[in-house]
């Protein structure tokens, strides 16, 4: 072949690839998945995060969630809710074949809790932890999320750790014979919740192994850990047997992932890879108001799920 022809013909296929690879962009190309398609991750946005679309009901939520391809929500105020409203929320659930993620049991910031001795305390967790069970029967919600409360700063650390051990033990007796997990959440001191005793997920991890209880485990809010530690994908790692749930948010600012500097693609193919089937909690705010930032809130999860 001529110089001049195979110039001239490769330079007219190169045309033809590019016009292909140009169609395959606007209509989708094969990596943009539909909004019907299901993520490949169980992310779970809360109820309300799209009323704009939905409305205020959680039911119509829900649909429209499972219209989009999630295939889990999660509510931190389920408990609060009307029982006739829990056992709803649950059966729509089941026809939608979606998980409930963990609702939120006990979380007082204010109060030093798991940390102490204090026998009316003990009690207030224990008719807490049964409470929780009758949620768990309405719903069949497989894990409930636990905060240990505040530091003590007039009692040691290590006394603190150990009543923390005693504490949670006593709460995984409770709801252990019908399978609830608690998982407990390491929470950062920096920016959203100071004077907190538990922030880190060795911690964390240090008390499941202590506890050693199947019901004892943790919530990795990867935005927390972000600010206090970083190492996420390590930390998974090593945590791993003991992690029942996932919280996402982008840190900072705590929205939806891409809007930070967290490389959340790459954690959920490393989540993926490793077998997790549980929920992951989308506790963040939206970096757009109204209808358009709904879409950029899905259109986030679709671009960390193209894995």
């Amino acid at each position: 072949m001529k110089r001049r022809n195979f110039i001239k013909n490769t330079a007219a296929s190169g045309i033809a690839l590019t016009g292909l690879t140009g169609a395959l962009q606007a209509s989708g190309g094969e990596k943009k998945k539909s909004n019907k398609a299901k993520f490949n991750l169980k992310y779970a946005p809360s109820l309300g995060t799209f009323n704009e679309h939905a409305g205020e009901d959680p039911i119509d939520n829900i649909k429209f969630m499972a219209d989009q391809g999630f295939r889990a929500v999660f509510d931190n105020s389920l408990m609060k809710k009307e029982p006739a409203l829990q056992e709803k929320i649950a059966n729509e659930l089941a026809r939608n074949n979606m998980d409930l993620g963990p609702f939120v049991l006990y979380a007082d910031f204010k109060t030093k809790s798991f940390v102490t001795q204090n026998e009316d305390i003990k009690q207030m967790l224990k008719d807490t932890m049964h409470k929780g069970l009758e949620v768990q029967k309405r719903t069949g919600v497989k894990t409930a999320l636990i905060v240990p409360g505040r530091f003590d700063e007039g009692l040691e650390h290590g006394y603190q750790m150990a009543n923390i051990i005693d504490n949670l033990r006593m709460c995984c007796d409770i709801v252990g014979p019908t399978g609830l997990e608690l998982v407990m959440e390491p929470l950062n001191a920096w920016t959203n919740h100071p004077g907190l005793i538990l922030t880190k997920m060795p911690e964390a991890y240090m008390l499941c192994v202590a506890v050693n209880h199947p019901s004892c485990k943790i919530v990795n809010d990867m935005y927390h850990q972000q600010i206090t530690e970083g190492n996420i994908i390590p930390n998974i790692d090593k945590c791993w047997d003991h992690i029942g749930a996932f919280h996402i948010g982008d840190n900072p600012g705590r929205k939806e992932p891409g809007t930070g500097e967290i490389n959340y693609l790459n954690i959920f193919k490393h989540i993926y890879d490793k077998g997790y089937n549980g929920v992951l909690c989308c506790e963040h705010g939206k970096s757009i108001s109204g209808k358009k930032g709904e879409k950029a809130f899905i259109e986030a999860y679709r671009t960390v799920d193209n894995f």
